[in-house]
Formats: structure tokens, sequence, C-alpha cells
């Protein structure tokens, strides 16, 4: 969650200059066990880039991974030797290179990396947090809400949240976390392998690149255990349902140009969607089948005055949470307009912190079913409240050019 200051109040009337295409940032990750090249391309909604080329890698006698030859070229093309990279090489944020076209950014998956030390002591990444009647809500604002105090979602979590996870990532501050949501898939109905998220969990937005390691996590501590538990706790324990490597996400152009820590830049487009694959190798089972559930995203989801309660989801991380449990907020929504050319935001009340960032909001949607019609985004430095974007037709094209590209594999 990005923090907004209240002693300067949110940047209102700040005419930044926006490309009013839906152009989709994109970013490839490879694995290295089950190591896939994918073809670069821009990440334009209508984009059907698949993978070129593919191999299992497997452990040579002395234990080094061994993969065909023109993998290796075309790793090599994007700067990376797989073996420096997951030997540690991975932590080199030269700008440069942190800073390289999202075509050119390969992320080999580096097994074992998230062990259950790793997982724990992972920190929040923030450093300070249509169809739709819109016109009536575009450039306003309603009074702060009254902050609503986040309750422990009951164990086990998978019985209760089952769409509910933990994002690890790696970053130039170190280890991080945010939350995600298991969500539907069009093009595999029943056999989803997409996870929503925010946008600033996925990439540093104007300033920065893409961030490396990312893994979803779902049921993260599932039985609720203390962080003293879990200091002995297998990783089963901690993560009961696998590993899950993202070998592809995207979120919009909007939040790569503008995208800010604090101040709310970009946080109208603070989106992303994750395609995401099984570190332990393809057991046959999507991550919708191996969760039991996913989630349905409503575009049309009904103006903030029509919209009764809105539920939020997360691993709250910043004091005084500690990042090992899920807790969740319920309230219902009020209007947050950054400036008067951004779709307005919804915001509730909730005492959650950084780390719940990208965790899902959740409503009756247009077809009278739950649906998920947001993500945590932003907050005050002091918690008290959340906002998050309305999804519209940039956040659709974001989830739909995920999908298709996944949709023959």
């Amino acid at each position: 969650m990005r923090s907004i200051r209240p002693s300067s109040g949110i940047r209102r009337g700040r005419n930044a200059r926006r490309r009013t295409s839906p152009v989709l940032g994109a970013v490839a990750l490879v694995s290295a066990l089950a190591l896939t090249a994918t073809a670069c391309d821009s990440g334009e909604a209508d984009a059907g880039g698949r993978a070129s080329a593919s191999a299992s890698a497997s452990a040579a006698g002395d234990g080094k991974i061994t993969i065909p030859d023109d993998i290796k070229d075309r790793l090599k093309e994007h700067g990376i030797d797989l073996d420096k990279w997951r030997n540690g090489a991975w932590k080199d944020w030269n700008r440069d290179d942190w800073l390289r076209e999202a075509k050119d950014y390969v992320n080999p998956i580096i097994k074992g990396l998230w062990d259950p030390d790793r997982m724990r002591r992972a920190e929040e990444p923030d450093r300070a947090v249509d169809d739709s009647d819109l016109s009536g809500d575009q450039g306003v604002t309603d009074p702060t809400p009254a902050a609503v105090e986040a309750a422990a979602v009951p164990t086990t979590y998978h019985a209760t949240a089952p769409e509910a996870g933990k994002l690890l990532f790696d970053s130039p501050e170190g280890t991080s976390v945010c939350s995600a949501t298991v969500v539907e898939d069009p093009a595999h109905p029943g056999k989803s392998n997409l996870v929503w998220t925010a946008g600033h969990c996925v990439h540093a937005g104007k300033k920065g690149g893409w961030y490396r390691n990312l893994a979803f996590v779902p049921s993260y501590n599932d039985a609720g255990m203390s962080a003293k538990q879990l200091e002995t706790a297998s990783k089963k324990q901690v993560a009961p349902y696998g590993v899950w490597w993202a070998d592809w996400a995207q979120t919009s152009d909007q939040w790569i140009a503008q995208g800010g820590p604090t101040g709310g830049d970009g946080a109208s487009y603070d989106f992303a969607v994750i395609h995401v694959t099984p570190e332990e190798g393809d057991s046959g089972k999507s991550l919708e089948e191996t969760v039991g559930s996913a989630l349905p995203v409503d575009f049309a989801a009904p103006a903030v005055p029509k919209v009764r309660s809105i539920t939020a989801t997360g691993y709250p991380a910043a004091a005084p949470y500690d990042g090992q449990r899920l807790y969740r907020c319920e309230d219902k929504p009020g209007r947050l307009s950054l400036n008067t050319t951004d779709p307005t935001m919804y915001r509730i009340g909730c005492t959650m912190t950084g780390g719940a960032s990208g965790g899902g909001w959740v409503a009756t949607g247009s077809e009278g079913e739950p649906a998920l019609v947001s993500n945590t985004s932003i907050g005050p430095v002091k918690a008290g409240w959340l906002a998050g974007p309305r999804l519209g037709g940039v956040a659709k094209g974001v989830y739909d050019s995920v999908s298709k590209k996944f949709a023959g594999q």
C-alpha cells in the first residue's frame, strides 16, 4: 500500500501527461527448471505472443542446470547468464539494467528461493504508502470515512478465503510482500492460472522497473500460526498449496509512465494481472483447481452510490501487523478523486497497512454474485482508510491480454 501524507493532502488538479491508448506493459518471466523462452511483444491488448521455444532443464551430474543451447542464447541476448543469475546476479539493480524496456526483460525462476524463512521475513514494500454510471462520480471526493478495524480472517484461510494469498518479490530495497487474489480466466474456465494484484507490486512505476523473483503463495500460513511458530514451520505449513511463480505479468501503461511511491501518482490505474506456474513442476492441475476457487472480475461494477459494501482482504505487514496473518475490512465505499482527468477511486475505512497492497476488493457484481471490483492501492501514512482503482476499460485490456496470451496453452 502506498502512502498519502495527510499534512499535504492528495495532489489535485495535476494534469500529468498520459498516453491515451491503453497500451499494456508486459514482462516475460522465464522458468529455470521448466524453461520457456517467450517471444517478445509490445503488450498490446490484441498481442498473441506465444512461446518461441521451450524445453525442460535437467540437473547434470555436478548439480548444475543444463538447458538447450538455443535457449541459453536467447537469455544471453537479454544479458542473462542463467547460472550466474541463479547464483545471485539478480541482486544487481544497476539502473540501466533495471530500467530496460519491458520487452527486453527476462527473469528466470529460482527454485527453492522462497523458503519459509525468506517468506516470513519479506517486508511491505512501502517506505512512506464503462457501463457504470461514472459521469456522476468523476472528480468527486466524499468525506474521509471512519476507520474500520481490520478483522482477522478465521482459519483455516483456505476454507474462508480460498482465493487470497501472499505475493512475494525482490526489489532494490530487499525482499518484499504484497497480497493477491486468484481470478477466473475466460480462456480456461475452471482452470485459471491468473492472479490479480496492484501494479506497484510488480513494477516500480515511472522511476523504476520490473521487480524480480515474483511468486504467489495461496493461503499463506493457512493455520494462522504466530510469527514465533512460523520460525520452525515447514514449507508445507507455510505454503500448503505450493509456491506459484509468475511466468508473465502485465500492468497498465499509465502505471508504468506515472506511478510513484507516494502522493497517489498513477493510483487510478494501479492494477496488474499475473499468470503463474507451479514451482514444483506441472502436476496437471491449474491454480484454480489446486485451491478450489477463483473470483470473477467485474469491469462494470455499479457506481459508488449503488454499492452497499466492499470487503478488502490482505496480509498487512506494517505495524501493528506483522504480515503473517490474513485480515479483512468491510465498509460501504465512498469516492476519492485524485484529479479530474482520472477515474474516481473507491475508498473504504480500514486499518490495514502496507503488505495488504494488491489484495482483492470484493462486492456484489453486475451479475449479482461476489466479484473482484478493485484492489488495495493507497492509504494515509497513519492507517485509517484504503483506496482502490475502479476497474474499467484499461483494466479489462490488461486482463484480456494475459488471458489471450495463454489461451492456446
